[in-house]
């Protein structure tokens, strides 16, 4: 079973890489962008597909770093460890904790 699905990925892999590699050979002629104040880029279809993906790709990237951050830091103060309580401080709160077991039970 394990073997089929790493069959399966494989098939999936070379499908993707058949089909981006017509696409590049039925685009290969040249277009033009045209920018601000009369500039422009004249380069094959494909590479200016490329370009934008990865323009897009980096962007995407770019808003994610401070989720990933935050992420990070959380998780780096939650693997410290964490002071034990005093054994005085551990007994009071104890005492001052109602014994009285959970609601529904």
């Amino acid at each position: 079973m394990k073997n089929l699905a790493g069959l399966l990925k494989w098939l999936l892999k070379a499908a993707i890489f058949f089909t981006l590699f017509a696409f590049a050979l039925n685009n290969q002629q040249d277009a033009t962008v045209h920018f601000f104040f009369g500039t422009q880029w004249r380069a094959p279809m494909v590479l200016l597909v490329l370009s934008a993906f990865a323009a897009g790709l980096a962007l995407g990237i770019l808003g994610m770093v401070p989720r990933w951050w935050k992420h990070r830091v959380i998780a780096k103060k939650a693997q410290q460890p964490q002071p034990p309580l005093p054994t005085s401080a551990a007994t009071e709160t104890s005492r001052t904790e109602p014994s009285s077991p959970p609601h529904g039970l």
